[in-house]
């Protein structure tokens, strides 16, 4: 298996050490440093392979955190590498727009091992999931191009990821859709049919159970026969779909919007990324077990 790949950066040679002692003597990742925004901007683009993650301290000389995260933005070689924001500046004002800028995950100093492995965890699990989507999506070859309507059931995070990329094939841009698509659709799994709360999954995280303990649940007589349905509509001008579960629902409204008070945790910014950057609309139903998102496909607009 290929090792990851890390870029951390940060102008302190200490911060630096600490980083490389937790990931690449903790959890074998293979780790290059920069002590500033250009010398970062330099191994980017000279990498013979790309990086699957930067870790970026938001201060720093020469070229800060926040211009090197707007320069990997606009460039479509990293637009998609996630970024760690690590900074000591946690107001909710400046939280906010390095999340508008990009940076979906953070880390506040000082922090814990622990803290640092399971947000890296986290970042490089989507990163992968996402690449492994875009991987299938783009073999199936617009086979269903021409399908109306069409639902499917799914138990199983395999299978949640598995319907994800034939969904997302189904869209004119899968690759803004796939990621979004699938947390929803895990959402559905874990909160809905499991029950497992936005606390119990934070703490799963850390401690890099989540997965076993979402199939340990699944095992369990109450919960062995739920079902969540996916439900795909090609309307005249959008594309619909409807995700449901056997759960009994949960306050979705505090997830619509990044929240700077759980911005550090690992896990809680599925729906907002959702909400702001693949669907035109998304929509909770009755107690939050049910949930609609359209991507527009009126060329008009």
């Amino acid at each position: 298996m290929k090792q990851t790949r890390i870029l951390a950066v940060d102008d302190e040679p200490l911060n630096l050490a600490i980083i490389e002692e937790y990931l690449c003597e903790e959890e074998n990742y293979a780790l290059d440093t920069a002590q500033d925004g250009e010398n970062a901007w330099t191994a980017l683009t000279g990498a013979s392979t790309p990086y699957d993650l930067v870790i970026l301290d938001r201060m720093m000389p020469v070229l800060d955190g926040m211009a090197l995260l707007s320069r990997m933005k606009t460039d479509a070689r990293f637009a998609e590498i996630p970024v760690i924001m690590q900074t000591a500046a946690s107001a909710p004002e400046q939280v906010r727009e390095g999340m508008a800028a990009g940076a979906y995950y953070y880390l506040t100093k000082p922090y814990e091992p622990e803290t640092l492995c399971a947000v890296v965890r986290a970042a490089i699990g989507d990163r992968h999931a996402l690449k492994s989507a875009l991987s299938r999506a783009e073999s199936l070859e617009r086979a269903f191009q021409q399908l109306s309507e069409v639902e499917f059931r799914f138990r199983t995070l395999d299978e949640a990821a598995q319907l994800a990329q034939v969904l997302a094939d189904f869209c004119p841009t899968p690759q803004n859709v796939l990621f979004s698509l699938s947390e929803l659709m895990i959402n559905a799994i874990e909160h809905g049919n499991l029950g497992i709360t936005y606390r119990e999954k934070t703490l799963l995280l850390m401690e890099n159970d989540w997965r076993a303990e979402v199939e340990r649940r699944q095992e369990l007589p109450q919960f062995r026969k739920r079902m969540a349905r996916v439900r795909f509509e090609r309307l005249n001008d959008c594309l619909r779909f409807t995700i449901r579960d056997e759960g009994s629902g949960f306050n979705w409204q505090r997830y619509l919007e990044f929240d700077p008070t759980r911005i550090f945790d690992p896990n809680g910014r599925g729906i907002a990324m959702a909400r702001r950057s693949s669907f035109c609309n998304i929509e909770f139903q009755g107690n939050g077990n049910t949930v609609v998102v359209c991507i527009n496909t009126d060329k008009s607009d």
